[in-house]
């Protein structure tokens, strides 16, 4: 079982964008940390990126704690207390992964996935010791946005998802509970509930994309750093909040298909920033600006939290 992040040795598989994120946090808590990344030009990138994230966090003391292997016969398993599968979001690469790490792991290691989609019982059909599977699911960039989703599977152990709980709060985390598996788990069905509505606004022109986007940054989503939904019902009145959804709900969006000014981009290949135009145009220029506006804003907020964030030792 896992213990403080001292006691705790991770691998990490996959060592992409997010699976190297992921390490960050896990050695910034103190966790010796590995991260398995087979393509060589990403291994040998990863040395440098670890450097700059951990001196970015201030926790540069700790870029010893980062190591880099190239396949999963480099780990030395019988150390490791808990794996964190990054790979790519394809059910049958997980479902085989986890298969080999069932072999591979001791019985008390800790089997964690960060799909962001797949319910874990999913994932960890036909394991033999689906009691120690679990989801642990970050937010891009992983090292930045302090939530972090614990999910249960059906047959997950109670005392592994309190276990590591306990561990990403040492990390510096904000864990947050999911208690059933389903699909898209909390936060991302919170994601989905708002975007299906704010895409039905854009099909049926009542607002643009740019109106839409400003209405949640500069008015009710400005808020949420200060509160979730829930706290703020209750600053407000939960009888104002009752009437109100009386009112709208039965006019909000409830298709069960995606939106037609969503559907028709991704059928035409337009994607967003990596294919050059999505709701808006981008080129190298601008997406380069836009990605510094936007990391350097949720640096800002996180300043502002910083002192409800758990303290790292």
């Amino acid at each position: 079982m896992l213990f403080t992040p001292a006691e705790t040795k991770v691998v990490i598989i996959g060592g992409g964008t997010m699976g190297a994120d992921v390490a960050a946090v896990c050695a910034r808590g103190g966790c010796a940390t590995q991260v398995v990344e087979l393509t060589t030009e990403r291994r040998a990138h990863l040395p440098n990126y670890f450097a700059n994230a951990m001196t970015e966090l201030g926790y540069e003391n700790r870029i010893h704690l980062l190591t880099v292997a190239g396949s999963l016969d480099e780990v030395d398993w019988a150390d490791v207390d808990l794996v964190i599968e990054c790979i790519p979001e394809r059910l049958d690469l997980k479902q085989s992964l986890f298969a080999e790490l069932e072999k591979r792991a001791k019985p008390e290691a800790v089997l964690a996935s960060n799909s962001s989609s797949f319910p874990i019982s999913e994932i960890a059909v036909g394991l033999k010791t689906a009691a120690r599977m679990i989801g642990l699911h970050f937010f891009m960039p992983a090292h930045i946005v302090p939530c972090v989703e614990v999910i249960c599977g059906e047959k997950t152990a109670k005392m592994v998802a309190e276990s590591l709980s306990r561990l990403m709060t040492a990390c510096g985390m904000v864990p947050v509970m999911v208690k059933k598996d389903l699909h898209g788990f909390l936060a991302n069905r919170l994601q989905h509930a708002l975007s299906r509505e704010a895409f039905y606004l854009i099909d049926e022109g009542i607002a643009t994309p740019e109106d839409v986007d400003k209405a949640v940054r500069f008015g009710f989503g400005f808020r949420y750093l200060a509160a979730g939904p829930v706290m703020q019902r209750d600053h407000a009145g939960l009888e104002v909040h009752a009437a109100a959804g009386a009112s709208i709900y039965p006019s909000l969006n409830n298709s069960p298909n995606i939106a037609k000014s969503l559907s028709d981009r991704v059928k035409s290949g337009k994607l967003g920033m990596k294919t050059g135009e999505g709701f808006f145009e981008w080129n190298p220029e601008t997406i380069r600006a836009e990605r510094d506006r936007y990391d350097s804003i949720l640096r800002e907020g996180l300043k502002i939290i910083q002192k409800e964030l758990p303290k790292i030792d």
